[in-house]
C-alpha cells in the first residue's frame, strides 16, 4: 500500500484577461499555501487567519497580515477577496497567500479565484 504525501499540491497556468498567471495550492497539516503570480515570483506575502467571534462561531472574521512586502490596503482586499472561500471549505485553516498581480481589477480577481478553485488541494 503507498503511503501517502506529506504535501499535497496542484499547479495550473492560464492566461487571466490577457496576463499570463501561475497558481500553486499547497495544503499542510495546518494550514493552507496559495501562490499566486503574474510575475513569475512569490511577491507580497500575506497571513489570512479565521478569527471566531464569541457569538456567531459559524461565521469566522479573516483577519490578514503582510508579512514580507509592501503592506498597503489594496493587498488586504485582495487576499480577503482571493481566500475566503480556501480557508471556509478547509475548514476555517489558516491561508498564507503569496501574490504577485498585474491586474488588480475586480473581473481579475474572480478570474483568480476561479483557477484557484481549480487548484483545490484542501
Amino acid at each position: 500500500m503507498a503511503a501517502k504525501p506529506i504535501v499535497t499540491s496542484k499547479q495550473r497556468e492560464e492566461v487571466v484577461r490577457g496576463v499570463p498567471t501561475e497558481v500553486v495550492c499547497t495544503a499542510f497539516s495546518n494550514s493552507i499555501l496559495v501562490v499566486v503570480t503574474q510575475y513569475g515570483k512569490m511577491g507580497t506575502l500575506v497571513s489570512v487567519d479565521p478569527s471566531t467571534i464569541a457569538n456567531d462561531i459559524s461565521k469566522p472574521s479573516l483577519t490578514t497580515k503582510v508579512l514580507l512586502g509592501t503592506d498597503e490596503p489594496l493587498i488586504h482586499v485582495c487576499a480577503k477577496n482571493l481566500v475566503t472561500f480556501v480557508s471556509q471549505e478547509a475548514g476555517n485553516k489558516p491561508v498564507l497567500l503569496a501574490l504577485a498581480l498585474k491586474d488588480k481589477s475586480m473581473e481579475g480577481i474572480k478570474a483568480l479565484q476561479e483557477l484557484i478553485r481549480s487548484c483545490q488541494v484542501w
